[in-house]
């Protein structure tokens, strides 16, 4: 990793405007944003707001923007989400092993994901609204909406309470909003954007297509994915509120043009518009040498035999001696979380070292995906599985085998889906016999990919598989293990340095503490006990958020 330390500083001034400043405009000023000055001319200031957005839905960049948009990433979700969800194994140690990957919080780091989802989007959301209400483009507002809400809902689901209702105006104190009622005014949110954006996709008429890197203008599956959004967010408060998640899953999936179908719906950052946007993991596993496979996903994959094993692992490094031959003939190996060693390299003797394991099978031109089709199956599915065919538009079955093959789909396999699921194979345990670098799992559960049995059990099956499609959006795999429970996972090696303190170890890290700054003053003080009170415990990594309490 690199320049992380000097993101402690960018990170802690950007995450305070949640709060109190009386310097509003600039301390909301997107770094890797054009200002007003820098793009005056036919529109192309508004267009480079879409892109700024684009890019700070999850952090990334192209290579012009060097390693800030990787580092930003690597901080804010790689070294959290990523590891906490079992996709991603650190093979390096940071912090001398006081951090997030052995459940300490750092504060830095938690204003970076802030920052990163919530700061970074702001600015360029105000500004696109209002000069789509100047210029009487109410389209380019509805897809700023999507844009926002697509970064901000990860942020109200690593935290907890965010300023929604009040964000953006010009006001010192910004208010926090509980977790119901911006879940409630993101989805009514979505669906004015959709009502917006629907006859636009009807007439074929493009929006911000010269600036737009994910659909190139595409109303159509703007309005698809925007759909899928508000599935996936409704979802979220199936247990918690499950009037609310019905009136807006129907809304969804009964919408004219529907909710995504096929891989090539998949939104996310990649190429599109001219630009190419690199992809931070890749940056992270093989240039920075940080990343490798975490063993939760490899368990399963391995396991279950799951044709997707190639697609998202690389072998194991020759020398590694203690890699496992899988199905395919080929060898892998995955690491741990919690672990305190630190990375050796190439000219260590120590051909067990982590530095040897799998790397994820992740290229730098490969999308940065924030939503896919195979999810959107899944979702419906769960819906079907609670509420009935009318909600998923399906039955439960089917909808799952849908999800496995378009998972297949999007990820360049073949192979037959009703063989995978008739199988029988279970995930597997490992085993790694070493004085250093070893560890001892057992197989995380011992559910079968059949569809079969009571509802809570077809409720796994259809959230492991969902998890295993999701590989590697971390963010949405550890959100979704929270809500349900599932899937199974490794837990944390016992020899770690980590703290268990506030951390229930088979239920994992819960939220993100807010950061320092947000209780700096008087004035912010006041606001930061309001959130804290709205979240219903205390401010550390231990306390559920509102609608993941189940497990």
């Amino acid at each position: 990793m690199k320049k992380i330390y000097q993101y402690k500083l960018f990170a802690a001034a950007f995450a305070i405007l949640a709060l109190a400043s009386c310097n509003y405009e600039e301390i909301n000023t997107n770094p890797f944003e054009m200002t007003d000055e820098e793009g005056t001319m036919d529109g192309i200031a508004m267009g480079g707001l879409v892109t700024a957005m684009q890019k700070s839905v999850f952090p990334t960049g192209t290579q012009a923007d060097d390693t800030d948009p990787v580092n930003a990433y690597q901080i804010a979700y790689n070294l959290s989400a990523d590891a906490w969800s079992g996709f991603i194994g650190i093979n390096n140690t940071f912090q001398g092993g006081n951090c997030h990957l052995n459940y300490v919080i750092v504060d830095s780091w938690v204003a970076a994901t802030f920052s990163n989802s919530y700061t970074n989007l702001l600015d360029p959301w105000k500004k696109l609204t209002a000069s789509a209400k100047e210029n009487d483009t109410p389209e380019v507002a509805a897809l700023a909406q999507i844009l926002k809400i697509s970064g901000w809902h990860k942020v109200l689901e690593s935290f907890g309470p965010i300023p929604y209702t009040a964000a953006g105006k010009e006001t010192i104190n910004v208010p926090f909003d509980s977790e119901e009622t911006v879940y409630t005014e993101m989805l009514k949110d979505l669906a004015k954007a959709v009502e917006e954006l629907t006859p636009k996709a009807v007439s074929g008429v493009k929006v911000m297509a010269d600036y737009d890197l994910v659909y190139e203008g595409d109303a159509t599956k703007w309005v698809k994915y925007a759909n899928s959004l508000m599935l996936r967010l409704a979802m979220r408060l199936r247990s918690v509120k499950p009037e609310l998640a019905k009136e807006y899953v129907k809304l969804a999936v009964n919408h004219s043009i529907g909710v995504m179908t096929e891989a090539g719906d998949a939104a996310g950052a990649g190429a599109g518009a001219g630009i190419v946007l690199r992809n931070p993991m890749f940056w992270i596993a093989d240039n920075y040498n940080d990343a490798r496979v975490g063993t939760s996903i490899l368990a399963y994959l391995m396991g279950y035999e799951d044709p997707r094993l190639s697609a998202y692992c690389q072998p194991a490094n020759s020398s590694c001696t203690v890699a496992v031959t899988a199905f395919d003939g080929k060898k892998y190996q995955a690491v741990p979380l919690g672990h305190s060693n630190t990375r050796s390299d190439a000219s260590s003797t120590e051909y067990d070292s982590y530095y040897y394991y799998s790397k994820p099978n992740i290229k730098g031109d490969t999308p940065l995906n924030w939503m896919r089709a195979s999810e959107v199956y899944f979702l419906r599915a769960e819906a079907a599985l609670y509420w009935g065919t009318e909600y998923g538009k399906g039955e439960p079955e089917a909808l799952y085998k849908q999800g496995i093959e378009t998972s297949f789909q999007e990820n360049g396999v073949t192979g037959s889906v009703d063989n995978y699921v008739s199988s029988g194979k279970k995930p597997a345990a490992n085993k790694v016999s070493s004085n250093k670098f070893g560890f001892d799992f057992a197989a995380p559960t011992q559910a079968t990919a059949k569809f079969e049995g009571t509802q809570e059990q077809k409720l796994e099956k259809i959230i492991t598989q969902k998890y295993i499609a999701l590989y590697p959006n971390g963010q949405e795999a550890w959100t979704e293990f929270r809500r349900t429970g599932y899937p199974k996972l490794n837990p944390i090696v016992a020899n770690g340095n980590h703290n268990s303190g506030q951390i229930n170890e088979s239920r994992g890290m819960r939220r993100m503490a807010y950061p320092v700054s947000f209780n700096g003053t008087d004035q912010s003080q006041e606001i930061y006990q309001d959130a804290v009170r709205k979240l219903g415990g205390a401010d550390n990594a231990g306390t559920d958020l509102w609608w993941a309490k189940k497990n």
